[in-house]
């Protein structure tokens, strides 16, 4: 059995648990609710950066870094499935999941700032800075949003879960702006019923 140490927030957990979903390999994993912040959880044991996602293997191994761990679940599931093996199809994908996780990054470096200083201590320059990218981000996916083809490939979850927490996080402000990728992620969630069921609260 694989464990995944993870947490519901995490959106780079949850394009673990999306992409396990399309693979069929779920059965086969074991989420452990992790908590990065105790330290002593045994998280900084297993992966030296004290981050997840990280992923145990059955030989007690760890992978960590998101774009590993699904590099290693597309290669158990038989490589190619959501992951292109070549051509242009693998870049595209491979700039979208980039795109997607940056997105992400930037999003987390504004709930860190709120979350580990405090208030006299916050710098608006450096939380715009932030949104600043998450805005030209969404603004190049706005004008041309990526196909969704009938089984997403790591970029299309990503992007998902990029948008999910920017729902969670920042109360789903980025929508009013961004009509064509509200609707590109309600097909998604319509193909892909795990990211419901990945859905943090």
């Amino acid at each position: 059995m694989l464990i995944l140490r993870s947490s519901p927030p995490s959106p780079f957990g949850r394009k673990i648990k999306i992409a396990a979903a399309l693979l069929n390999l779920s059965d086969r994993i074991k989420v452990e609710v992790t908590d990065t912040n105790d330290p002593s959880d045994t998280i900084r044991k297993q992966n030296p950066l004290g981050k997840i996602p990280a992923l145990i293997l059955e030989d007690g191994s760890v992978l960590f870094d998101s774009p590993v761990i699904l590099e290693y679940l597309d290669s158990l599931a038989g490589g190619g499935k959501i992951i292109p093996r070549d051509g242009k199809p693998r870049w595209d994908t491979l700039r979208l999941h980039a795109t997607a996780d940056g997105i992400m990054d930037a999003a987390l470096l504004q709930v860190y700032e709120k979350r580990f200083r405090p208030e006299e201590h916050w710098v608006a320059k450096w939380t715009d800075y932030q949104a600043e990218k998450i805005t030209r981000a969404l603004d190049v996916l706005e004008a041309s949003p990526p196909s969704l083809p009938a089984t997403p490939d790591i970029g299309h979850i990503a992007l998902a879960c990029a948008l999910g927490y920017l729902d969670l996080r920042f109360e789903g402000k980025w929508r009013a702006d961004y009509p064509k990728l509200v609707a590109w992620l309600d097909d998604f969630a319509v193909k892909v019923p795990s990211f419901e069921k990945t859905k943090a609260h």
